[in-house]
Protein backbone atom coordinates (compact mmCIF):
# COMPACT_ATOMS: atom_id res chain seq x y z
CA UNK A 1 0.00 0.00 0.00
CA UNK A 2 1.30 3.44 -0.93
CA UNK A 3 1.78 5.86 1.93
CA UNK A 4 -0.33 9.00 1.71
CA UNK A 5 0.49 12.27 3.43
CA UNK A 6 -1.64 15.37 3.91
CA UNK A 7 0.51 18.43 4.58
CA UNK A 8 -1.10 21.21 6.52
CA UNK A 9 -0.44 24.87 5.83
CA UNK A 10 1.48 25.23 9.10
CA UNK A 11 4.14 22.76 7.96
CA UNK A 12 4.41 24.10 4.43
CA UNK A 13 4.61 27.72 5.56
CA UNK A 14 7.48 26.76 7.87
CA UNK A 15 9.20 25.14 4.87
CA UNK A 16 8.63 27.97 2.40
CA UNK A 17 9.56 30.68 4.89
CA UNK A 18 12.60 28.76 6.22
CA UNK A 19 11.36 28.95 9.80
CA UNK A 20 12.22 26.49 12.58
CA UNK A 21 10.92 23.08 11.51
CA UNK A 22 11.62 23.68 7.81
CA UNK A 23 14.34 21.01 7.70
CA UNK A 24 11.96 18.39 9.12
CA UNK A 25 9.33 19.28 6.52
CA UNK A 26 11.97 19.05 3.81
CA UNK A 27 12.91 15.55 5.03
CA UNK A 28 9.27 14.45 4.71
CA UNK A 29 9.05 15.95 1.22
CA UNK A 30 12.27 14.22 0.12
CA UNK A 31 11.19 10.92 1.62
CA UNK A 32 7.81 11.15 -0.10
CA UNK A 33 9.44 11.87 -3.45
CA UNK A 34 12.03 9.11 -3.08
CA UNK A 35 9.45 6.51 -2.06
CA UNK A 36 6.79 7.83 -4.45
CA UNK A 37 4.29 8.50 -1.71
CA UNK A 38 1.20 10.55 -2.46
CA UNK A 39 1.34 14.14 -1.17
CA UNK A 40 -1.98 15.87 -0.64
CA UNK A 41 -2.83 19.49 0.02
CA UNK A 42 -6.41 20.52 0.65
CA UNK A 43 -7.60 23.48 -1.46
CA UNK A 44 -8.61 25.30 1.75
CA UNK A 45 -5.06 25.02 3.09
CA UNK A 46 -3.64 26.10 -0.25
CA UNK A 47 -5.73 29.24 0.20
CA UNK A 48 -4.19 29.73 3.64
CA UNK A 49 -0.71 29.48 2.15
CA UNK A 50 -1.59 31.97 -0.58
CA UNK A 51 -3.06 34.64 1.69
CA UNK A 52 -0.39 34.23 4.37
CA UNK A 53 2.43 34.51 1.85
CA UNK A 54 0.84 37.44 0.01
CA UNK A 55 0.16 39.31 3.23
CA UNK A 56 3.70 38.81 4.55
CA UNK A 57 5.83 38.83 1.38
CA UNK A 58 3.73 40.10 -1.55
CA UNK A 59 2.77 38.86 -4.99
CA UNK A 60 6.19 37.79 -6.29
CA UNK A 61 6.83 35.44 -3.38
CA UNK A 62 3.28 34.10 -3.63
CA UNK A 63 3.87 33.19 -7.28
CA UNK A 64 7.17 31.53 -6.34
CA UNK A 65 5.50 29.48 -3.60
CA UNK A 66 2.72 28.36 -5.95
CA UNK A 67 5.32 27.29 -8.51
CA UNK A 68 7.17 25.36 -5.79
CA UNK A 69 3.97 23.58 -4.77
CA UNK A 70 3.46 22.61 -8.40
CA UNK A 71 7.05 21.30 -8.70
CA UNK A 72 6.59 19.25 -5.54
CA UNK A 73 3.72 17.46 -7.31
CA UNK A 74 1.09 17.90 -4.63
CA UNK A 75 -2.35 16.56 -5.39
CA UNK A 76 -4.66 19.45 -4.54
CA UNK A 77 -7.81 18.07 -2.99
CA UNK A 78 -11.08 19.82 -3.87
CA UNK A 79 -13.66 20.77 -1.28
CA UNK A 80 -16.97 19.13 -2.12
CA UNK A 81 -20.00 19.67 0.11
CA UNK A 82 -19.45 16.36 1.91
CA UNK A 83 -16.00 17.50 3.01
CA UNK A 84 -17.45 20.79 4.26
CA UNK A 85 -19.96 18.86 6.38
CA UNK A 86 -17.23 16.59 7.77
CA UNK A 87 -15.00 19.56 8.62
CA UNK A 88 -17.92 21.32 10.32
CA UNK A 89 -18.58 18.22 12.44
CA UNK A 90 -14.92 18.13 13.50
CA UNK A 91 -15.02 21.85 14.31
CA UNK A 92 -18.09 21.38 16.49
CA UNK A 93 -16.68 18.34 18.28
CA UNK A 94 -13.00 19.20 18.74
CA UNK A 95 -12.81 23.00 18.54
CA UNK A 96 -9.72 23.12 16.33
CA UNK A 97 -9.39 25.75 13.61
CA UNK A 98 -11.77 25.29 10.72
CA UNK A 99 -8.92 25.04 8.20
CA UNK A 100 -7.32 22.31 10.33
CA UNK A 101 -10.62 20.47 10.24
CA UNK A 102 -10.28 20.26 6.46
CA UNK A 103 -6.82 18.71 6.83
CA UNK A 104 -8.29 16.18 9.24
CA UNK A 105 -11.26 15.41 7.00
CA UNK A 106 -8.98 14.96 3.97
CA UNK A 107 -6.63 12.68 5.90
CA UNK A 108 -9.46 10.46 7.08
CA UNK A 109 -11.17 10.42 3.68
CA UNK A 110 -7.94 9.47 1.87
CA UNK A 111 -6.51 7.13 4.54
CA UNK A 112 -3.53 9.46 4.92
CA UNK A 113 -1.29 10.68 7.72
CA UNK A 114 -0.91 14.37 8.54
CA UNK A 115 2.42 16.22 8.47
CA UNK A 116 2.21 19.18 10.83
CA UNK A 117 3.76 21.10 13.67
CA UNK A 118 0.50 22.68 14.74
CA UNK A 119 -0.19 21.64 18.36
CA UNK A 120 -3.95 21.85 17.77
CA UNK A 121 -3.74 18.46 16.07
CA UNK A 122 -2.91 16.80 19.39
CA UNK A 123 -6.66 17.05 20.13
CA UNK A 124 -7.40 14.69 17.23
CA UNK A 125 -4.33 12.45 17.25
CA UNK A 126 -6.55 9.51 18.20
CA UNK A 127 -8.35 9.82 14.85
CA UNK A 128 -5.40 9.87 12.43
CA UNK A 129 -1.65 9.27 12.40
CA UNK A 130 0.32 12.49 12.76
CA UNK A 131 3.94 13.06 11.77
CA UNK A 132 5.15 15.95 13.90
CA UNK A 133 7.72 18.36 12.54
Amino acid sequence: MTMRLVFDSHALLKFFQQEPGAARVERWLRLARRRRWVQYLCAINLGEIIYSTKRRFGDQQTIAVLAHIHRLKFTILPVPNELIYEAAEFKAEYGISYADCFVLACAIRHAASIVTGDPEFSKVSHLVKIHWI
